[in-house]
């Protein structure tokens, strides 16, 4: 097939270009590397099967294609709310022009969501179901009612236009290819401890949240996008941990000498997050393999190489 994958030079969507031209597929990258990074799908340029194209989704663009996978957007919060009025731009605009492309060549759109769309929960775990507690007023709405709107725009194109959608909300997740500076939990925490800077915990660190290894999220989301079930699914991982948790983990795994230094919790801040599987467990069959420990030491790896390297 030929399928393109908005977003592809980002972190996530980088492993999914890896898997999909490892089955063999025409893969278009498209990215306007605001956050994506051409090291991280760099072994595939010279790739007849490979193209990269350097565009903004908020602007149109006409393509051949089979199947899109729509994960262009800013995703933490450093870089999301950098820029606020370029992230729902990108979230609303960059969705319509793509769900228009798909309508065009009638391709399968799969939109990357997320858990941010359950908001501060008020409910716990998240099902599908739960409608959220979002603050749409708040620093953190440029994405979470972005993503909303996105879920919206999708299931009009769906129920108007008969666009064959899918959607996944994202819970956390981390692996190899993140980036060093995006105010991610995980990221921090490994990049402070290799660094032996204190590990930043803002809050008590009492707030919890679910870590999904970047490889087992990208099998759920081929799952689903070649799957008959139309979402909206959870892929995350539903391992349960509160951030002073993870902070003592990577300490331990890599400086135990290493210090937690304690700030504000910032604005809306979700104090919960773990998502309810029994969608994707069943109308899927996945669930993730990777437990938080062996993810974390495959990480940390890919961390060290490139402090290293920029050292070097």
């Amino acid at each position: 097939m030929r399928i393109l994958v908005t977003g592809g030079a980002g972190f996530i969507g980088s492993h999914l270009i890896d898997r999909l031209m490892k089955q063999g597929h025409d893969v278009i990258c498209l990215d306007n590397f605001f956050t994506g990074h051409k090291r991280n799908i760099r072994h595939w340029i010279d790739n007849p099967y490979f193209e990269l194209i350097r565009h903004d989704i908020t602007e149109p663009i006409r393509l051949e294609v089979d199947q899109i996978y729509h994960l262009a957007c800013p995703a933490s919060p450093v870089h999301y709310q950098y820029n606020p009025v370029k992230t729902i731009k990108t979230n609303v605009m960059g969705t319509l022009n793509m769900l228009g492309l798909a309508k065009r060549v009638k391709a399968r759109f799969l939109l990357a969501s997320t858990s941010e769309v359950y908001g501060d929960p008020d409910v716990h775990p998240q099902p599908e179901e739960y409608r959220g507690n979002v603050n749409c007023i708040g620093i953190r709405s440029c994405y979470d009612e972005g993503k909303r709107v996105a879920e919206t725009l999708a299931f009009d194109y769906h129920r108007q236009n008969n666009v064959d959608i899918r959607i996944m909300r994202i819970f956390n997740t981390y692996g190899p290819r993140m980036f060093e500076n995006d105010g991610r939990v995980v990221s921090n925490f490994i990049v402070q401890a290799l660094k032996g800077i204190p590990l930043t915990i803002y809050g008590d660190g009492l707030q919890t949240r679910s870590f999904c290894y970047v490889a087992d999220l990208v099998e759920g989301m081929m799952r689903l996008m070649n799957g008959e079930h139309i979402g909206p699914i959870n892929i995350g991982n539903p391992g349960e941990y509160t951030i002073l948790q993870l902070a003592e983990t990577i300490q331990k795994m890599i400086n135990p000498g290493a210090e937690l230094a304690f700030k504000p919790l910032p604005q809306d801040d979700p104090k919960q997050r773990q998502p309810d599987i029994t969608k994707a467990k069943n109308l899927l069959d996945w669930e993730p393999k990777i437990n938080l420990e062996e993810g974390l030491k495959m990480t940390i790896e890919d961390f060290s190489s490139r402090i290293n390297e920029a050292k070097s």
